[in-house]
């Protein structure tokens, strides 16, 4: 069973982690990211959007109308597409250092 995104997001808000990844089954630049996610312990909430419609809704007003995995949306509003693992792992350390 598929929990919405609005309880993605508000459960997310509960445990402290800030940032949403949106993705898909298929998108190897979303493995890629997680990995970077995995090994440096960041936590974050993982949205599919191929199981929530409204979410592939979201993501095509945050990229113009496509639908670009992953898009990650962090707490302090900045928003990443398909960044490469160096740029990624910058925003983490950004972030970390706060």
């Amino acid at each position: 069973m598929s929990t919405s995104t609005m309880d993605q997001q508000a459960g997310s808000e509960r445990h402290g982690q800030e940032i949403l990844m949106y993705t898909t089954t298929w998108c190897s630049d979303c493995r890629r990211a997680k990995k970077v996610f995995a090994a440096r312990g960041v936590p974050y909430t993982e949205i599919n959007i191929e199981e929530e419609p409204e979410a592939a809704e979201q993501v095509k007003r945050l990229n113009n109308g496509m639908q670009s995995v992953p898009t990650i949306v962090f707490a302090d509003g900045s928003i990443l597409v398909e960044p490469s693992n160096p740029v990624l792992e910058a925003k983490l350390a950004s972030l970390a250092a706060r």
